[in-house]
């Protein structure tokens, strides 16, 4: 069974960084891809980023393009999320996802594993 844990969650103050880190526990599949995801207050659930096993990466063109990378270590199972210059709007709770089998995707449900979420709150 697969389990995620995200840490690296907290408070920053805008313009700041903050370093998120999923580690994957049971992942064996070789053909998997794990993400983030995040929610706002009273919005739907936004793809972040996505990296497969063997390398290939999407990020959110729209929000953190230019801000935030995604990065993963396979010896470890663990995919992490680098956000720099953090604004306001930025706060929410992060997900991290992984799907175990086809390619990499930005839609929520297709990601078959989730962890429990880690909040990110942003001041001015």
């Amino acid at each position: 069974q697969v389990q995620l844990v995200e840490s690296g969650g907290g408070l920053a103050q805008a313009g700041g960084s903050l370093r998120l880190s999923c580690l994957a526990s049971g992942l064996t599949s070789s053909s998997n891809t794990m993400a983030w995801f995040r929610q706002a207050p009273g919005k739907e659930r936004r793809f972040v980023g996505a990296l497969t096993h063997t390398g290939d990466s999407a990020i959110d063109t729209d929000f953190v393009k230019g801000r935030f990378t995604i990065s993963r270590d396979n010896g470890k199972n663990t995919v992490h999320l680098q956000m720099d210059g953090l604004k306001p709007e930025d706060t929410a709770i992060y997900y991290c996802a992984a799907k175990t089998s086809g390619q990499l995707t930005m839609t929520s449900r297709s990601y078959n594993y989730w962890g429990q979420g880690t909040q990110v709150t942003v001041s001015s």
